[in-house]
């Protein structure tokens, strides 16, 4: 395979190559040094004005938060080349953490792979699933000592399909150059124009070094069960497979709530799952913070009080006795009732085979799944768009996570002439494996403009993101807060990306702010003056519990009292919020509806489309010759089919 010389985006430096040779006699990589080329920045942000100035401008003037939740994707996989961004190629190739990676060849010899840009040539919209469960993601990012190198992706992907004592097959190696690949503007051209247009986090890490499951309950506890753990020890994984029950947790086992063991609850299943179902979370999340001073009467209402209210007993009052009007809120999740892709003599509220349980959240917590009065805040994706088109949202305002699925409600194909891609990639949520980057890039856009085109534009912030970077390299290490039963690192895991939109956002930017998904938790906490999970008494006593019992200040929620937790406030302009300068009008969020109906997406000529060009074709980079183009024989899916080859 070709091996270039890359140089990185920085100015007056000097950077190194390694050589195709994988090594010399005694092992070592030969080094050749390299001048770099200087690529001019897009933009970054300066330092926030008066935080408190700024959640009282944000309070009178935002009432709705969207919170667009996609899947597996590494902040690098998708603005590695991002102008601007802390991205592959912002400095130099020796100070880029696993910029050069080990991998064997079908000769057995070990060389070395680099990050590679694919495009719609390479059919870059639809790639095979990458391992990202809780074990091979500690192998990938190769931590030692307490930090994590980010080296071993490739050999790591490359390794699950190696017997024991042989060397690899064609279709091996292929798996593991795909970790490597990164994607710009060509593949996904609206998220790229929300990313220029609005701004782009790119310290954004994903909280649980875990696959989705964990993550997407995250998103709303701050945890994925440490506080659990800690009070309840023998409810731990036991084994520490992908798939084994307990807290924290570390697999995507589907929601107790709705499989066959639960008799109650009467939430939906995908009938394709067939692995046990998670033990009930009972930690607080946001929902029940969001319940307010009514929360009382709406906890009265679950239907097993003793199991599901334990934890969260002390919690309760707490949440009461602030006195908080109760926040509207809503989880739209594709498939989760019916939807227009369901056959015409599906069940009334669905067949549910578009639903991908273990994405949904707020179904692992028995006082939400197992309360009516909950439950009835989990609404289908087809619900989303009927509901902001009438403007039957709520008039107080409040939150609302949106979700796709295995399929699209849009009806659109992959553009890929292959069959056995039309037929198996049809999702919409981003995830490889099922889901076409095209396709959920429209479905994104289609979500954006419904929201710009209603009167809630005015009141509005849209916060895009991803639930975890889907096994695909990153260079960026995370801190490690958190350690699990185990013995293994927990939290945080690799970057995936975040974007902010809203009339009130700054223009053109770049934020460096750092964070996870305790980000977006305590930015809704400040702005709607919600208590902070991590002072609820149980969660604070928990968190005490934990810093006695193995050393660690962290366990739980880190939406209060954490070093490195941004609250997204450096997104918004002052000068907006305060009224001197006039807030970004609909049209400037909106995409043209035609641009979302072909496949590929403006020609596979997205960045021309947007007028952005990414750092690696910039010409003062393409200017010095470096090779980024993909391996000759490379392949987006091996596993789907593993003939094709450049």
């Amino acid at each position: 395979m070709r091996l270039s010389k890359i140089a990185a985006n920085v100015i007056a430096c000097v950077c190194f190559t390694f050589s195709a040779a994988a090594a010399d006699e005694g092992g070592a990589i030969a080094i050749q040094p390299d001048p770099a080329p200087a690529v001019i920045p897009y933009l970054t942000h300066d330092e926030p004005g008066d935080p408190a100035a700024m959640l009282a401008a944000l309070r009178r003037r935002v009432k709705y938060v969207f919170v667009v939740y996609q899947e597996n994707r590494s902040f690098d996989a998708y603005f590695g080349s991002f102008p601007g961004a802390r991205g592959l190629y912002s400095q130099p190739p020796t100070a880029t953490p696993g910029f050069y990676q080990p991998f064997l060849d079908t000769d057995g010899a070990t060389r070395l792979i680099h990050p590679f840009r694919i495009g719609p040539r390479d059919f870059a919209a639809d790639l095979d699933d990458m391992d990202h469960s809780h074990a091979v993601l500690l192998q990938k990012m190769h931590i030692a000592q307490g930090a994590a190198a980010m080296d071993r992706y490739a050999l790591a992907e490359e390794m699950k399909y190696v017997a024991s004592g042989e060397k690899p097959s064609r279709r091996a190696r292929q798996h593991g150059l795909l970790p490597m690949a990164h994607v710009d503007c060509d593949t996904i051209p609206f998220l790229w124009s929300y990313a220029a247009r609005f701004v782009l986090f790119d310290a954004f890490f994903q909280h649980s070094l875990t696959p989705s499951a964990p993550n997407a309950v995250a998103l709303i506890a701050g945890q994925s069960g440490e506080t659990q753990w800690v009070k309840h020890p023998e409810q731990a994984p036991k084994g520490g497979s992908y798939a084994s029950p307990g807290v924290p947790m570390t697999g995507n086992p589907p929601p107790f709530w709705g499989s066959a063991e639960d008799h109650e609850s009467g939430t939906p299943e995908n009938p394709r799952y067939k692995t046990p179902p998670q033990i009930n979370q009972t930690y607080a999340n946001l929902p029940l913070t969001f319940a307010g001073r009514d929360v009382a009467a709406i906890t009265g209402a679950d239907r097993d009080p003793a199991r599901d209210l334990a934890d969260i007993a002390g919690d309760i009052p707490a949440i009461a006795g602030a006195g908080r009007h109760a926040l509207p809120w809503g989880w739209y999740q594709e498939g989760y009732d019916r939807e227009v892709t369901d056959a015409a003599d599906a069940p009334r509220d669905g067949a549910h085979l578009s639903y991908i349980w273990h994405h949904n959240g707020p179904q692992y917590f028995g006082y939400v799944a197992n309360n009516p009065a909950m439950a009835a805040h989990l609404h289908g994706l087809g619900d989303f768009f009927a509901d902001v088109a009438v403007s039957h949202l709520p008039r107080a305002g409040g939150v609302f996570y949106v979700r796709g699925g295995f399929h699209n409600i849009a009806g659109l194909t992959p553009a890929d002439p292959d069959p056995a891609v039309g037929k198996k990639f049809r999702g919409d949520d981003d995830h490889p494996g099922y889901a076409d980057s095209e396709i959920s890039d429209a479905l994104l856009a289609r979500e954006v403009n419904a929201i710009a085109a209603s009167p809630y534009w005015g009141e509005s912030v849209i916060i895009i993101t991803f639930d975890e970077g889907g096994g695909a390299y990153d260079h960026v290490p995370p801190r490690l807060f958190e350690t699990g039963p185990d013995g293994a690192p927990l939290a945080r895991g690799p970057r995936v990306p975040l974007i902010v939109i809203s009339p009130y956002a700054r223009a053109h930017v770049v934020s460096h702010e750092v964070g996870d998904h305790n980000s977006v938790i305590k930015f809704l906490d400040q702005l709607f003056r919600l208590p902070p999970l991590a002072d609820l008494p149980e969660e604070a006593a928990a968190r005490h519990e934990g810093q006695a019992k193995f050393g660690q200040p962290w366990l739980g929620p880190k939406d209060d009292g954490v070093p490195e937790e941004g609250d997204l406030l450096s997104a918004f302009d002052p000068g907006r919020l305060a009224g001197g300068v006039p807030p970004l009008p609909p049209d400037y969020a909106a995409i043209a509806p035609d641009r979302l109906a072909r496949l590929p997406l403006d020609g596979g000529a997205g960045c021309r489309a947007i007028g952005v060009v990414p750092v690696d074709l910039q010409p003062i980079f393409t200017a010095t010759g470096i090779d980024i183009s993909p391996p000759l024989d490379f392949n987006p899916r091996p596993e789907t089919d593993p003939s094709p080859v450049r």
